[in-house]
């Protein structure tokens, strides 16, 4: 699994020209589903992202997660953060996503877990394989890049 979190002020999806769904302070997560993912690698992923430290403590320094501040969280599907740059030419290969049936359910799963395991957290997502329109306001900016 690979994600992009990125600390925002506030965030929101866009489909078919109507907001699906929208988030004020915390974390925008990408987040893409590699060929052979699993369970753990979901548990592992998730329970990295909700400790980083990555929001300001009263002296100003990176040392709050989102569960310390309160925060949102968005999650929103990206296969193509599965690119494979390796090969020569321009073209990005998708081989290293996972196929969509099971990458919607690892999405769908990496979703539940968070809400279940971090029911004091509010989640929002976008749609699985949807066009989606996402705005953001990076804070910082901040963008971590976590792969499990």
């Amino acid at each position: 699994m690979k994600a992009v979190i990125q600390r925002v002020l506030k965030s929101s999806v866009e489909i078919q020209g109507k907001i699906y769904s929208e988030i004020g302070s915390g974390l925008l997560v990408f987040l893409g589903i590699v060929k052979g993912d699993t369970d753990k690698n979901l548990r592992e992923l998730t329970d990295k992202i909700i400790n980083l430290r990555i929001f300001e403590d009263e002296n100003g320094k990176m040392n709050l997660n989102i569960k310390e501040i309160q925060g949102e969280i968005m999650i929103i599907s990206q296969f193509t953060l599965c690119t494979d740059n390796n090969k020569s030419g321009n073209r990005p290969s998708f081989t290293n996503a996972e196929n969509p049936e099971v990458a919607e359910k690892l999405y769908e799963d990496f979703i539940d877990y968070v809400s279940e395991k971090y029911e004091k957290l509010k989640i929002k997502s976008g749609k699985f394989a949807a066009n989606m329109k996402v705005s953001l306001i990076n804070d910082g900016p901040v963008t971590i890049i976590i792969e499990r």
